[in-house]
């Protein structure tokens, strides 16, 4: 079908440098992504505030995490066809408006059954944002500036990690839960009107008929399966229907989409991309990073909050020193990525992880704050040359008009691989804490030394009531829990090196004009209104 082009940026100087134009259109991007992963890292430092807000258990305030993850999962696969039918800018637009409009109602929840299904409200936005903003601002750059523009599309990933859960703790600590969500619609209005200035104007011309037999095969494949795995935490085991059933049944609609996604020409979710063996070896390398580093990273604020007993604003604190070292080597990343190989780069960064991530798998109740912060500044040095680099590996295989498709199955790997990773995580996490020698609780049930230890650490008039021997000897089980835990995400870490080896160590040159008539180095690629 023939593509109609929208006017595009003017044709970019031989210069390798972001112009102001591109600049202007990532600020409206970064705006929106700040907001969706801020609101992801703000609410981990908030699950107990709402264990003891909506006396609920840690299994059930957790899906305030999980459902927002699953919208994300369910949504993301038909963003490729509702840019198509809707254009670009407006469905970002769209997308910032759900986002925003599910952040005002969570802050009006008076159960913990609203405030998960509003949480899937804003997933539903959220899930749309980055597949569409990083549509929009690769094809703004151009080939030759994909790398330092994944290190501008990084500075909501490093926000994320430093200033959510310092911020989520603060507004607990001095206001109330409700301000971690009222704190979106201010961002939210800005965000929106930014995108209606700074976007170029969309045309979109009517698209190839929606493969409506696909989505009713992926998502709700996707959210079946991510279902099953999320509510292994609360049940502890896979033999439970509630896991098992919902994660075969979904395993079986993702396997009948891959056999019939080779038929359609135009599939929901392209697989024939992963023809593309540079592709291949990204996506792969990204997926089992994300599983791990993922998973781990919502271990952290864990341990400082239930083990070490810090305030929610502390634990946020603690946890900085992992995006300031993100900070400083991303932006490197981002220009070196341009120039050379990411499998000359990537293996090294991954190393730093490990070596930061050792010092977690020999966790005890009073480990070194020094030696834990400075182990997450390594680990954020790591993760800084890590991930954009992969994305841009992965960028620079596809032609301008599979961005789009490419994006939309990179965002899926990572939701898929970060609600594996997190499920993963917890269940082994609370398997080992619920492994400790069991002892009478205050109410006459049986409850773990563990368990009735961390409860302690929330609750002084109940330390008061225990033994001291009991709650050191319930915290060194919960903080030894913590790094048999972490061992496992060590393990994947390693396990990440593997693919990581098979990154392309030779320069080559980026494939996105090869379908722009006309396209030559250095050239603009004119952002064509029907994306796949």
């Amino acid at each position: 079908m023939t593509q109609q082009p929208v006017a595009a940026p003017p044709p970019v100087a031989t210069s390798n440098k972001l112009d102001a134009a591109v600049l202007k259109v990532a600020g409206v991007v970064v705006l929106g992504a700040i907001m969706s992963i801020l609101d992801v890292t703000v609410v981990s430092v908030a699950l107990p505030t709402f264990q003891s807000e909506f006396d609920a258990s840690y299994a059930r305030v957790a899906w305030t995490m999980t459902g927002y993850t699953l919208a994300l999962a369910t949504v993301i696969p038909i963003s490729g066809w509702a840019a198509d039918r809707f254009g670009t800018k407006r469905l970002y637009m769209i997308a910032l408006a759900l986002f925003v409009i599910g952040s005002g109602l969570c802050a009006t929840a008076d159960t913990i059954g609203q405030l998960i299904a509003y949480r899937v409200l804003q997933g539903l936005g959220g899930g749309m944002l980055m597949p569409i903003g990083m549509t929009i601002m690769t094809r703004a750059a151009g080939p030759h500036r994909i790398g330092r523009l994944m290190a501008v599309l990084g500075i909501p990933m490093l926000l994320g990690p430093i200033s959510g859960p310092i911020l989520g703790g603060w507004l607990i600590d001095v206001a109330s839960w409700h301000w971690i969500f009222l704190i979106n619609l201010p961002i939210g209005i800005v965000a929106l009107v930014y995108a209606q200035l700074a976007l170029p104007r969309d045309n979109p011309e009517p698209s190839e008929s929606f493969d409506f037999v696909g989505m009713l095969m992926l998502s709700p494949g996707l959210a079946l399966f991510l279902y099953g795995v999320s509510t292994l935490p609360e049940t502890g085991t896979f033999a439970d229907p509630e896991v098992w059933g919902p994660m075969l049944v979904g395993a079986a609609l993702v396997v009948a989409f891959v056999r019939y996604s080779f038929k359609p020409q135009h599939p929901l979710l392209d697989l024939r991309l992963f023809r593309n063996r540079r592709l291949t070896v990204a996506a792969v390398t990204m997926f089992v990073f994300i599983i791990a580093f993922m998973g781990a990273g919502l271990l952290f604020p864990s341990y400082f909050l239930q083990v070490r007993a810090e305030s929610t604003l502390h634990a946020g604190l603690l946890i900085a020193p992992q995006g300031i070292g993100a900070m400083l080597t991303m932006p490197i990343a981002g220009v070196l990525a341009d120039k050379v190989p990411v499998g000359r780069t990537v293996p090294f960064a991954l190393l730093l992880i490990v070596a930061g991530m050792f010092t977690f798998t020999q966790l005890d109740a009073d480990t070194s704050y020094l030696l834990l912060c400075g182990s997450l500044f390594v680990m954020g040095l790591g993760m800084g040359g890590t991930m954009m680099p992969i994305m841009t590996s992965a960028l620079k295989t596809l032609t301008g008009h599979e961005v789009a498709r490419g994006t939309t199955l990179l965002n899926i790997l990572q939701q898929i691989g970060g609600s594996v990773g997190a499920a993963v995580m917890s269940v082994i996490l609370t398997n080992e804490l619920n492994s400790a020698p069991k002892v009478p609780g205050p109410n006459g049930e049986p409850i773990s030394e563990a368990g009735l230890a961390i409860a302690a650490q929330q609750q002084p008039d109940l330390a008061q009531q225990l033994p001291q021997s009991l709650v050191e000897r319930g915290l060194d089980f919960a903080a030894s829990s913590f790094a048999t835990t972490f061992w496992v995400a060590f393990a994947l870490v390693l396990l990440t090196l593997i693919p990581a080896a098979f990154l392309p160590r030779r320069r080559e040159r980026s494939h996105l004009l090869d379908d722009q008539p006309g396209g030559s180095p250095g050239e603009q690629p004119r952002t064509p209104v029907i994306v796949h």
